[in-house]
């Protein structure tokens, strides 16, 4: 869970630029590897968390709306964890 907080709050803060975040990026700020990562981007579209934008160079990645209710639902969870000591 904590490295999907990680994907989806770096698609929507930490993007290099307004067309998305590359594969790359991603793996770079998540720290996992590159197979890893594309199941999680792919289960990730699919749910409709993250929209996956095609260009002539490669994909990249960006946070949908419902992306952004999950994340700030999964960060009250996780406070709220914190709040009794458990660490998620």
């Amino acid at each position: 869970m904590s490295i999907i907080g990680d994907i989806l709050a770096t698609t929507r803060d930490d993007t290099p630029d307004e067309t998305g975040a590359s594969v790359t990026y991603l793996i770079r700020k998540a720290n996992v590897s590159h197979s890893r990562i594309s199941k999680i981007l792919e289960t990730l579209v699919q749910q409709g968390l993250l929209e996956q934008m095609t260009s002539e160079r490669a994909c990249k990645y960006k946070i949908s709306q419902k992306g952004r209710e999950f994340l700030q639902a999964y960060r009250g969870f996780r406070e709220f964890a914190d709040t009794f000591g458990l660490r998620i």
